[in-house]
C-alpha cells in the first residue's frame, strides 16, 4: 500500500518534463509532496506524464520553451492552478546537430541558444515577476558538463550550456536574497534525448566512468529536489556536477 503524499504546500514549474530528465525531476518534486506543472512539445506525452504522476498534483501547458506566448501562458496556468511557484526548473532543451563549431550554421546556433538559453531566461523573468520577487524561492537550471570543457561532438550544445550556467550566477545575483539561482551539469544520462551518445556502446561508454554506469533521470531528479530544498537554503549560484566521477579522468597521470 503506496503511503499517502503529504502536501508540501509549494510548488514549482519543470520544463521539459514530458519524459526523461525532465520527467524525473517534476516526480521526485511530487513524491515529497509537491504541486507541480509540466511543459513540452509533446501534448499527448505530457497528458500520459500527468496521468502518471497524478492529476490530482499535476498539471501540464503543451508548447515550445522559446515560444515568449507559451512562457506567458504556461506561467499564468500554474498561478491560477496552485497560486504560487515556489521552484522553477529550467530543463527544456535541444541539440539538432553534431560536430564542431568552426563550419556551423550559425542559424542552427541561433535556435539552439533561443531554446536553451533565451528561454529558460523567460520563464525565470516571468516566474520572479509572478511570486517569487516578493515571496522568494529557487530555480534550478539544468546545464552539462558540456558546457564546462571543450565538447566538439556536441560543441553547439557545449557553448549553450556555458552561457547557462553563467545565466544562473547572473540571475543568483540579481535575484537574491529571496531567490536561490543554481545549476545542475550532468554527464551522459540515459534518456532518448542523448541516446546518440551511447546507444550501441554502452558498455564502452559507461566504463569510461569511476562509478561504472551511466546516469539516470532519477540521479538528476534527485540532485534537483536537493537544490530546491531548504537542505539547501545556503546554497546559490553554484553549479552542482552529476557525473559519475567522469571529470575524475581528465587529472593528469
Amino acid at each position: 500500500m503506496t503511503a499517502e503524499i503529504k502536501d508540501s504546500g509549494r510548488t514549482a514549474l519543470v520544463t521539459g518534463a514530458s519524459r526523461g530528465i525532465g520527467y524525473a525531476i517534476a516526480e521526485a518534486l511530487v513524491a515529497r509532496g509537491d504541486r507541480v506543472c509540466i511543459t513540452g512539445r509533446n501534448e499527448d506525452s505530457l497528458k500520459e506524464a500527468v496521468e502518471r504522476l497524478g492529476a490530482d498534483r499535476v498539471i501540464a501547458v503543451p508548447g515550445k520553451a522559446h515560444d515568449e506566448a507559451h512562457q506567458a501562458v504556461a506561467v499564468e496556468r500554474a498561478m491560477e492552478a496552485f497560486g504560487r511557484i515556489d521552484h522553477l526548473v529550467n530543463n527544456a532543451g535541444t541539440n539538432p546537430v553534431f560536430g564542431p563549431v568552426a563550419d556551423m550554421d550559425l542559424a542552427v546556433l541561433r535556435k539552439v541558444f533561443e531554446t536553451n538559453v533565451v528561454s529558460a531566461l523567460g520563464f525565470a523573468q516571468r516566474t520572479w515577476k509572478a511570486w517569487q520577487r516578493e515571496n522568494g524561492g529557487s530555480i534550478v537550471n539544468i546545464a552539462s558538463v558540456a558546457g564546462l570543457s571543450p565538447s566538439p561532438f556536441v560543441a553547439a550544445y557545449g557553448v549553450s550550456k556555458a552561457a547557462m550556467v553563467n545565466l544562473s550566477v547572473q540571475l543568483a545575483h540579481e535575484f537574491a536574497p529571496g531567490v536561490r539561482v543554481n545549476t545542475i551539469a550532468p554527464a551522459v544520462v540515459k534518456t532518448k534525448f542523448a541516446t546518440a551518445l551511447y546507444e550501441g556502446r554502452e558498455e564502452q561508454v559507461a566504463a569510461q566512468y569511476p562509478l561504472g554506469r551511466l546516469g539516470m533521470p532519477e540521479d538528476i531528479g534527485g540532485a534537483a529536489a536537493f537544490l530546491t530544498s531548504d537542505q539547501a537554503a545556503w546554497i546559490t549560484g553554484q553549479t552542482l556536477v552529476v557525473d559519475g566521477g567522469i571529470y575524475l579522468n581528465a587529472g593528469a597521470g
